[in-house]
């Protein structure tokens, strides 16, 4: 198969080939298509140029030895998403140690219709504030905010990347709101 036709094949299609032929070729294409996309996530993450590189890198790495694993239960881009999400939570605990759950998001579940944070808050904060709260506030916070607003992912999509209950990501979503107003308000 030629390199054009190959750019033209789909994510699984690339997927399934490289399965069956382990032509680096087909792998090169979903690296093309997906590395800016999760170096950007590394690098929003991190803040840090040369770090997001390397776990771009060794994210792709995760990618490539699991990618028999990948089922097209949900779009490639998702599983991509996830990945990069859960690895540099990952690392980010492991280099800071100090992000631990005040409490389990899977045994307290509180109804969320009330959710007594408005969103008006965070929608019309000013870019320069929202980076400088967002920078103040514990990464998995940071990140689900950036999930939910930035990149206007459904709770169901969400769900899907943290491997949680509706209920616990409409929880998440709600804590890490109210922190970012705490921290809004104590700055501004």
């Amino acid at each position: 198969m030629t390199k054009t036709a190959t750019l033209e094949l789909d994510d699984q299609e690339l997927v399934t080939a490289y399965l069956e032929t382990q032509k680096s070729i087909y792998f090169d294409v979903l690296y093309q298509r997906y590395s800016p996309k999760v170096y950007g996530k590394c690098l929003s993450l991190i803040k840090e140029s040369n770090l997001a590189k390397d776990l771009t890198q060794d994210i792709f790495m995760k990618i490539l030895m699991n990618l028999s694993k990948f089922q097209g239960k949900a779009k490639f881009s998702t599983w991509i998403y996830s990945i990069t999400y859960n690895y540099c939570i990952d690392y980010i605990r492991k280099q800071k140690n100090k992000y631990k759950s005040e409490l389990d998001d899977d045994k307290f579940v509180e109804d969320s219709s009330k959710d007594d944070i408005d969103d008006k808050l965070l929608l019309e904060v000013k870019i320069e504030q929202l980076t400088e709260v967002l920078d103040k506030i514990p990464v998995e916070d940071k990140a689900v905010l950036l999930m939910k607003y930035k990149e206007s992912m459904s709770i169901k999509q969400i769900c899907g990347i943290l491997d949680k209950s509706e209920s616990a990501v409409k929880m998440k979503i709600k804590r890490a709101k109210a922190k970012f107003v705490k921290v809004h308000n104590s700055i501004f």
